[in-house]
């Protein structure tokens, strides 16, 4: 396995030396050269300082433990008739704790695996009160079984790439946790965190799966350009629609938690950003991958006619992606669309609430910025075709097309 990877990453640095021998593959080396230094730059400006994830929840001492039986004795009245007191076992030993009743929450049945915080004391006389509180189920175990599921499935299919494509998921999620999150909390400029991670994450995900060639610098210059089209869109977008950011109630926590340092407007900007990279690299891949197969079948192609053809591939893969989108934003905002239905809300006024408007502004900004990227990595993707050979052009299979 290592001598495997030792060779891959020799192929990789030699086809990175053949591309700096070719005028053009010179320029786009120096084009995403300039982008991972802008990047760079951008996370040592940006990185949060050490205080930056301060205070504590709720959660934050959460234990996990076993239902063992579920009764009513040591409820406070306060409480509610809802409120139940569950027998549990907590590392090995015999507890309680009390269950709110809460309406969204079924009641947990002896068996179940729930996470548990310490009980605010109430103070003297109030009788025998759980030392404990339901926090909420204990999902830890089935999540990571079906992670694991998910990167053996990846593996066995994808293989080689898809095991480097599951290494970039893992360093791109490392920076949202490291980086992204941190920075917000500690006062940076959401929407500059968010481009400057968005940045980052595109360049490393796009390198460890697609490799060193023509194309994937071409995946990269046409995803880096539609990221900050996309950023510059999203806030004139949120301004001339006068969105706040404040509908949601994490954004309202939030910017109370940290006594208005938080920009929920902001907040509002990075999320349009991040969620369009998340099919951004895919559109541009496929792009780039559709013009290297096409240039590979017919060398003797024509520029015009080569953009033309890879233009029409990207027209019908851009349709598909678009309808995608939109029926994600849709699935989010039925609920809410239905809650206005049952209260005589017409379609146009429930439109106009902030709270389906913002899920609507970021649908069109995604798709806006993704329709951009189809002709201009096209354009970069054909530039570099017409003058690298075609064995720089990149692996055969590395993308798809719809």
């Amino acid at each position: 396995m290592i001598a495997r990877l030792r060779r891959a990453l020799d192929a990789r640095a030699e086809a990175l030396r053949a591309l700096w021998a070719i005028p053009a593959g010179r320029l786009a080396l120096t084009a995403v050269g300039v982008i991972a230094a802008a990047t760079a730059l951008g996370l040592f400006v940006l990185w949060p300082g050490d205080g930056a994830v301060a205070g504590s929840s709720p959660g934050a001492d959460a234990r996990g433990a076993e239902v063992v039986a579920v009764g009513t004795d040591g409820c406070r009245p306060e409480l509610g008739p809802g409120c139940r007191t569950l027998r549990i076992e907590l590392d090995g030993r015999a507890s309680t704790a009390t269950f709110a009743g809460d309406a969204l929450t079924p009641l947990p049945e002896p068996g179940a695996r729930i996470r548990v915080v310490p009980a605010v004391p109430v103070g003297a006389g109030e009788g025998a009160t759980p030392p404990w509180v339901f926090l909420d189920y204990d999902r830890r175990a089935p999540l990571l079984l079906l992670s694991l599921l998910f990167a053996v499935v990846i593996v066995v299919l994808a293989r080689r790439r898809g095991l480097l494509a599951l290494i970039g998921l893992g360093a791109s999620l490392a920076l949202l946790a490291t980086f992204v999150v941190p920075a917000i909390l500690d006062g940076r400029p959401p929407i500059a965190v968010a481009l400057v991670g968005a940045l980052a994450i595109l360049l490393v995900t796009l390198a460890l799966a697609h490799g060193a060639s023509s194309m994937t610098l071409a995946a990269i210059i046409g995803s880096a350009c539609t990221l900050v089209l996309t950023a510059l869109l999203a806030t004139l977008a949120v301004d001339a629609v006068q969105l706040t950011g404040l509908v949601s109630e994490q954004a309202f926590v939030l910017r109370v938690a940290s006594d208005g340092e938080i920009e929920p407007q902001g907040l509002l900007l990075a999320g349009m950003v991040i969620g369009a990279l998340g099919v951004l690299d895919d559109v541009t891949v496929s792009q780039a991958s559709v013009v290297a197969a096409l240039r590979r079948a017919a060398p003797s192609m024509p520029a015009r006619t080569l953009y033309a053809e890879a233009l029409r591939v990207g027209r019908d893969h851009l349709a598909a992606t678009v309808n995608t989108l939109a029926l994600a934003y849709a699935g989010a905002a039925l609920p809410i669309l239905l809650v206005f239905s049952t209260v005589g809300t017409s379609l146009g006024d429930a439109v106009n609430r902030e709270i389906v408007a913002q899920e609507v502004t970021a649908l069109l900004v995604g798709s806006i910025g993704l329709a951009c990227a189809v002709p201009l990595t096209t354009a970069v993707a054909v530039a570099l075709a017409r003058r690298v050979p075609t064995e720089l052009l990149g692996d055969a299979h590395a993308g798809h097309a719809h």
